[in-house]
Formats: structure tokens, sequence, C-alpha cells
């Protein structure tokens, strides 16, 4: 457990919660004393994340939400800050990765994930934005991708939503700097999560699924350099939780508008 205790009285809203990143955010948040709202589509995802969280003494509340839903969206996030009492840290996890030669990808594949990824964010920190600036220190932290900026074959629909998430993230910080709220988002890397392994069980959390005759080498510039134990080759989703813990904290007072990659020196 963290000996941090950074989150003391903080009220903070992690969308994803219920699995890979998403729910380390909400361990290592309650883990730093906060109190959480963590919420998902998926309601065995949020019942597996309580169960992790059975010594949070109460801190945690669960609540299923389709970000891309806006009508959910905005009963989510209501019923979220009214159990929270306010709200401080936003961090918006949830998001989806789909998997396909350029050609073969659908119009409804390309849509669903910008609905899910770009919009859900859009949706989310929309409704979120009056208790924000009613809260204390308020902080946002999105979920950019190292494919926002590199390049990630057969993904073509996840940059995009990638990038028109950092890029968002940059015209919010701006827009909201003098009511204090500050807007950061971080890029993983080779993290592993049931996005990336193919095991999440909601359409917010599915495996990529690469095609079968995917060229592996075109995936050789994305490899991280920094050794991780046993020779695997993704790193924990813990990684990013406490990226996630320090821009979503006090700590990270002065650091706005930008982005912090999380991906073992892959991108240097």
């Amino acid at each position: 457990m963290p000996t941090l205790q950074r989150y003391t009285d903080r009220r903070v809203l992690i969308t994803g919660g219920g699995s890979g990143i998403g729910q380390a955010c909400v361990l290592r948040i309650l883990d730093e004393g906060g109190h959480v709202v963590a919420a998902d589509i998926s309601e065995s995802g949020l019942k597996d994340t309580t169960a992790k969280a059975a010594d949070s003494a109460g801190r945690l509340t669960t609540l299923v939400m389709d970000v891309g839903n806006e009508d959910s969206v905005k009963s989510g996030v209501g019923e979220a800050i009214s159990a929270l009492g306010g709200l401080d840290t936003l961090v918006n996890v949830a998001g989806i990765l789909r998997s396909a030669h350029f050609l073969d990808t659908t119009l409804a594949d390309f849509e669903h994930v910008l609905r899910v990824n770009l919009i859900g964010t859009f949706l989310v920190t929309r409704e979120a934005i009056s208790a924000l600036r009613a809260g204390t220190a308020p902080a946002v932290v999105n979920f950019s991708s190292t494919s926002a900026a590199f390049a990630h074959p057969y993904m073509s629909a996840y940059a995009a939503s990638k990038g028109g998430i950092q890029a968002m993230t940059h015209s919010l910080a701006s827009e909201f700097a003098k009511d204090g709220i500050r807007f950061n988002s971080v890029q993983p890397g080779s993290i592993a999560s049931g996005m990336t392994d193919g095991t999440g069980e909601s359409k917010q959390s599915v495996g990529p699924g690469l095609p079968e005759d995917a060229d592996f080498g075109l995936f050789a510039k994305v490899a991280p350099l920094l050794p991780l134990p046993d020779g695997a080759i993704f790193a924990k989703p813990e990684a990013v939780a406490a990226v996630v813990a320090m821009l979503g904290s006090p700590d990270a007072f002065f650091v706005s508008g930008t982005e912090v990659r999380v991906d073992g020196g892959a991108h240097m």
C-alpha cells in the first residue's frame, strides 16, 4: 500500500473502473485515502473492483454507466457527484480498442471507437465541470495513448480517438485555467489490460483482436526499452495508476495542458 495520502478527503470519479488500468486507478486512489465513485458499463467488473477494495472502509461507490450514451452520462455523473458530495478529481479511463486492416475497418466500428473514447470523454467532462469548479484543487486526467503521436499499425480508429482526446485536453486546459481546473492526459504504451490481451468483458474494455496476418515487425518501434520482471513485454496497470494519482492530486498543482507517456521508454 502506498505511504502517500494525497487523496484524504478528495472526491474522485473514475470511469472504466471495472477492469484494467481503470480498476488499478481506483485501488491506488483508495489506498491514498480518496473517496471514489468507480463507473463502468460492466456490472460484473464493478463487483470485482469492490471485492478487491474490501479494505477501503466504505469509501468506494460503484455506478453502472455507458460513457457513450448521453442520457446514461447525465444521470450517472449526477449520481456520482451526489454520492461524493462534490467532485475534486475526474479520471476518464473508459475506452475500447478495435484493430483491423484499415481497408477492412467498417464505418460502424470506426464510429463506435470514437463514440466511446472521444465522445465519452467529452460527455463525462462536460457534465462534471460545474462540480469541478466548486471543488478543491480540481483536476481532470484524460487517457490519450502513445498511438496519438506514434505509429501503431491496424489501430487507425483508436489512434484517431486518442489524438482527439489529447488535442481536446490542451483546449480545455486553456479554457478552464482561470477556473483553476487542471487538465492533463496520460499516454500508456505496452500496458497489460483487458484491452490489450483480449480478456475484457464489456464493450468498453474489449481486446483488440489483431488481424491474423498482422506484420508484427511493425511493432518493433513500440517495444519498451526498460526491462520488466520475467522478461514480460507489458507492464502492469499499476504503472499507469501511479502517474494518474500524481496528476490528479494537489502535488501536480503547476502541471496542466500536457501529457505524460508511460511506455517504458519506447518512444524516446
